[in-house]
């Protein structure tokens, strides 16, 4: 079995098998949705898109796993934002919380260009900014979109993950795990994750969902 420095690589290392759209997540309201994996990036690629306060440079947050959902318009893009962090200790997990706590300031989701251009799994070349939705023409530098939602899943070893699920109360937008579900080969595939998933998704929150009149 392959060794990993870290349980982070571990949960990496498993969440680049998970595929461009994991199933549960972002039901469908009208059409497709346009939803990329952003992170964790490619072996043969560096680069990934990562989150960040408007006006700094060196203030980034670089989730273990990041899913974008694109929308909107080329005048007027957003996305929303799936985040997934392994937590290996209660002093990460509060480090990690803290990033995502709710304030007063927006966030953004920056896009590197050869992440745009590069395609998006492997065996067709069409490249991601294609697939954005909201980009019409290639682009010749990132881009930059305002995050209008965001919901992040957090893994907790098992020791860590009963006690905190029985006497916590997470925030409207944090959700949890057993780090086992993340480190799993192709846990995505677990009946529990996609019910899971399925509850990060703003469609979620509503009642009933109009038809999907789309083709296909």
């Amino acid at each position: 079995m392959e060794r990993y420095a870290s349980l982070d690589a571990l949960v990496r290392h498993q969440l680049r098998k998970w595929p461009q759209h994991p199933p549960g997540l972002w039901t469908r309201l009208s059409g497709t949705p346009r939803v990329l994996r952003g992170r964790p990036a490619d072996a043969a690629n560096a680069v990934s898109p990562f989150l960040k306060i408007p006006g700094t440079d060196r203030l980034k947050t670089l989730p273990d796993g990041m899913w974008l959902q694109f929308g909107g318009t080329p005048a007027e893009p957003w996305c929303d934002v799936v985040a997934i962090e392994a937590c290996s200790s209660f002093q990460n997990l509060l480090d990690k919380r803290a990033r995502f706590a709710p304030s007063t300031h927006s966030l953004l989701a920056v896009c590197p260009l050869p992440w745009l251009l590069a395609p998006a799994t492997e065996g067709d070349p069409t490249p991601r900014w294609r697939l954005t939705g909201v980009v019409a023409s290639e682009p010749t530098g990132p881009l930059t979109l305002p995050v209008r939602d965001i919901r992040v899943l957090y893994g907790l070893r098992e020791k860590h993950y009963r006690p905190f699920a029985q006497g916590q109360v997470p925030h409207a937008h944090e959700f949890f795990c057993p780090m086992t579900a993340l480190t799993a080969d192709k846990g995505y595939e677990s009946p529990a994750m996609q019910a899971l998933l399925s509850r990060l998704s703003t469609t979620a929150n509503f009642y009933d969902l109009p038809q999907d009149r789309s083709p296909g």
